[in-house]
């Protein structure tokens, strides 16, 4: 239910201070998330904001025609700060009642700022036109808002009424909203509570588990040092034993090779005689002997039974940090790849209930290997609570194989197939007047179903395709010997132009019924054209008025724009967001950035084969980021510049080295026009 309003000495002075200034509100004015700021800040923070959002909740704003001063006043807090003002015998910026009045009472919700008709001064809003939905005094009734078939005006208090019972049933609509939010604020904070005994508790258990496995590995290597220390000991005295042996047979040979040899040197006839024979005993004995000189031990060494390599590819599974992240219903989004680019895949976990569930990121594990196996680099990060975007930059075209593990298992549909394309992307059409055939396609525009319209000037007719798979959609003839250029409208209509006989500006609707023809007496060799959002049109003329007309929807001439700075232009592209209308100039090889008033704002380009030069300039447009796209007709390249002119980089040569028309797809492809290729081919850029 509704309550009166605190007394003055309740009020939270905060309720009444500006978030942006921090001062009391001037003039408060309120924006559709219903906070309010005073009316000159408000203006100061448009001014240096764009897009425009709330200060305080970050809400996107779309300003009124008006700007700032067509938003409401919060009389509610005017009425507060009148108040508070009289209760403490400061002046209300307004007159509301007698000050003695104002200060005797104690409820400031009987007091009002008086609201003035801006029209009629000296008139209080007394009534509401409902056929209006605007507040009229008394005089305004008489006048503007006379009671009709057009207007009907009712007393405020009976309108008044009727909004509050509304607005009563909203309330009672938001109590249960708002007890299930603040049931939401209460579980999270209850979560928030046990954040850090969950966190201790989890460690203490990771900590446990590690030192098991640690004292398991410290255990295991004293095993094998004992087994390495006992073979050592074993193997020792087996080969001190051997070598024992040895030098006992080497000290006998030893022995009677040096009597041997004394008494073939020193002896005398008769000693010889004497010992002769024994010697000679002797030493055949010796030498006949078998003897076992090898020794039977080979060298011990210690052999990894788990190699490293092997223990660190468990490690992973060595524990893993469990959180509420069902990986059967996690998802993996592919998107579109193409070599040499970064590119992305998109990881959503989610919990079992397949809500966004957040989890730390080292339980993310993506692993890409390309067609030959050769794993390739990438790179998680987390773009938002359970959303994850995978990068990549493939360096061959071709099926790629992208594994994608949580918590050390795999993703449902893991490993994914990804078809990395080359640049182009996309070709659609080959010569023929068939169904998805093309003959000099040199227009192209985007329709309002993000599919792809072309104009052939050798089939003389307008034909669709499918934006993803380049299918032929629909076809509809135009007409004029040599139809041109196209776009498409705020409404989805085609406007065709054509110059040669029968030239014109042609108007057709999506189904490609012609709707009506304009040539007005400005025109006469029309080329490019493009549409604005309120329906005004710029056609470039080539050959006779050389310039660029800017046309009302009917038509008629607004102004020209380039008249006696351009040489041979051909096609026109308008960044009405920046206020830039961008035209090619074939003969100067440029390309010409005029306001719509006509100024000129910058030029760019020469004639060449070098990077940011052309050679004939022909289809333009322009990217959100405000990034020029021109298509060259003689050698096919196409160019990206910087909104000021700057080249960042090229695409192509195009199929038959002749860019015509160019248009850039919803999903952010450049769509060309290759009019000798008889096809249109899309790029992936940036």
């Amino acid at each position: 239910m509704a309550s009166k309003f605190p007394a003055p000495e309740d009020f939270d002075e905060q309720f009444l201070t500006c978030a942006i200034c921090m001062l009391n509100y001037r003039d408060p004015k309120i924006l559709p998330c219903l906070h309010s700021f005073c009316r000159e800040c408000l203006q100061e923070w448009a001014a240096k904001q764009q897009p425009l959002e709330c200060p305080t909740c970050r809400e996107p704003v779309r300003l009124p025609d008006q700007g700032v001063d067509g938003l409401r006043t919060n009389f509610y807090v005017n009425n507060l700060l009148d108040f508070a003002a009289a209760k403490k015998g400061a002046e209300p910026d307004h007159e509301v009642v007698a000050e003695e009045t104002l200060k005797a009472e104690k409820d400031a919700g009987k007091f009002h700022r008086k609201r003035h008709c801006p029209k009629h001064k000296n008139q209080e809003l007394v009534f509401y036109c409902e056929s209006c939905n605007a507040l009229v005094c008394t005089a305004c009734t008489v006048v503007d808002h006379r009671p009709g078939k057009d207007h009907n005006p009712v007393e405020i208090a009976t309108v008044t009424q009727r909004r509050k019972a509304e607005l009563l049933g909203l309330l009672q609509d938001i109590d249960p909203r708002l007890k299930k939010i603040q049931d939401a604020v209460k579980e999270v904070d209850r979560k928030i509570s046990i954040l850090i005994p969950a966190k201790e508790a989890a460690t203490d258990q990771a900590k446990a588990y590690f030192r098991k496995l640690a004292d398991l590995l410290q255990k295991r290597e004293g095993e094998i040092l004992s087994q390495i220390d006992e073979q050592c000991r074993a193997d020792g005295k087996a080969l001190q034993a051997k070598k024992e042996a040895i030098e006992f047979e080497l000290a006998g040979l030893t022995s009677a090779q040096t009597f041997c040899q004394q008494a073939v040197e020193h002896g005398s006839d008769v000693h010889v005689l004497e010992v002769g024979n024994q010697v000679q005993t002797r030493v055949e004995t010796l030498l006949a002997k078998e003897l076992d000189l090898e020794s039977d031990w080979s060298e011990f060494q210690f052999v990894e039974n788990t190699t490293v390599v092997d223990v660190k590819k468990e490690v992973d599974n060595f524990g893993v940090v469990k959180t509420n992240v069902d990986v059967s219903k996690c998802k993996v989004a592919v998107k579109p790849a193409v070599r040499g680019f970064q590119c992305v895949a998109e990881l959503t976990t989610l919990n079992k209930e397949g809500r966004p569930c957040f989890t730390n990121s080292k339980s993310v594990k993506a692993k890409m290997k390309n067609p030959s196996g050769k794993n390739l680099p990438t790179e998680v990060q987390m773009k938002s609570r359970g959303l994850w975007e995978i990068s990549y930059t493939p360096e061959v075209a071709g099926n790629h194989s992208l594994e994608v593990k949580v918590n050390s298992q795999q993703v449902a549909g893991s490993p994914f197939d990804v078809d990395v394309k080359g640049n182009p992307v996309l070709t659609i059409g080959e010569g023929g007047s068939g169904v998805g055939e093309l003959i000099w396609p040199v227009g192209v525009a985007v329709d309002k179903d993000g599919n792809i319209a072309v104009v052939e000037r050798g089939n003389k007719r307008v034909q669709i395709f499918d934006k993803d798979t380049g299918q032929s959609l629909r076809s509809f003839p135009v007409e004029g010997e040599n139809p041109h250029s196209i776009d498409v409208d705020s409404e989805g209509r085609f406007h065709v132009t054509s110059w040669g006989e029968n030239s014109g500006l042609r108007r057709y609707s999506k189904e490609g019924e012609l709707l009506n023809t304009l040539k007005p007496d400005c025109m006469h060799d029309p080329h490019g054209v493009t549409v604005l959002k309120d329906g005004r049109m710029v056609v470039v003329d080539r050959t006779q008025q050389i310039s660029c007309l800017l046309l009302q929807p009917d038509g008629s001439l607004i102004r020209e724009i380039g008249k006696g700075q351009l040489q041979g232009p051909a096609f026109v592209s308008v960044d009405e967001s920046r206020d830039v209308l961008l035209v090619t100039d074939k003969t100067a090889h440029k390309v010409f950035a005029f306001d719509l008033d006509g100024n000129l704002k910058f030029d760019f380009g020469k004639e060449g084969d070098n990077d940011g030069e052309f050679r004939k300039p022909n289809g333009v447009t322009t990217d959100p980021a405000g990034n020029i796209i021109v298509g060259s007709a003689e050698d096919g390249r196409v160019q990206v510049f910087a909104p000021d002119g700057t080249l960042k980089q090229k695409v192509g040569p195009v199929k038959g080295g002749f860019a015509s028309g160019v248009a850039l797809t919803p999903d952010g492809y450049i769509a060309v026009a290759c009019f000798r290729g008889n096809c249109i081919e899309l790029y992936r850029y940036m």
